[in-house]
């Protein structure tokens, strides 16, 4: 017999939470719904593999539109629309294709997560073998060294 007390979990649950994942909730969000900690939320998930792919299945969605709405923030888009206007009582409707120029922003964000080995902020550098505090020291000295020589020697008499 297992201790403590039974689980709220539900079966109706794997409905519920797709249709609600699927307009974007988060795993807080999720959790609030059913009534349950954040925790117990992903006991659930591990429990329940049925649930958790349901879940797992519905969040992809809203990604793949957020995905595709920064590509094209990214890259730039224009879309048809109209122009309202009225003038001296007369309402006026314009056709018009609205342009949106791409933007940098988004293009780096797209760009960190697409192809983050070449554009994240941090890279990872490999290195072996062993520098002491006096090499090191006396590396910077001489690079220093160097740019006064290179400085004396650019300036105009």
């Amino acid at each position: 017999m297992p201790a403590g007390r039974p689980s709220k979990y539900k079966p109706e649950f794997i409905k519920l939470g797709a249709k609600v994942a699927k307009l974007g909730a988060t795993d807080a969000e999720l959790a609030d719904i059913f009534g349950c900690d954040v925790s117990t939320f992903y006991r659930w998930q591990a429990e329940h593999p049925e649930f958790r792919e349901a879940i797992q299945m519905a969040k992809d969605e809203p990604d793949d539109r957020v995905e595709r709405s920064l590509y094209a923030r990214a890259v730039g888009y224009s879309h048809p629309d109209v122009h309202i206007s009225n003038f001296q009582g007369e309402v006026t409707i314009t056709p018009i294709v609205k342009y949106y120029p791409p933007d940098t922003a988004a293009a780096f964000i797209w760009l960190k997560n697409r192809r983050g080995d070449l554009w994240r902020d941090k890279r990872e550098v490999e290195h072996s073998g062993t520098v002491t505090l006096a090499q090191a020291i006396e590396e910077i000295a001489q690079e220093r060294l160097n740019e006064r020589n290179t400085e004396r020697n650019v300036r105009p008499n």
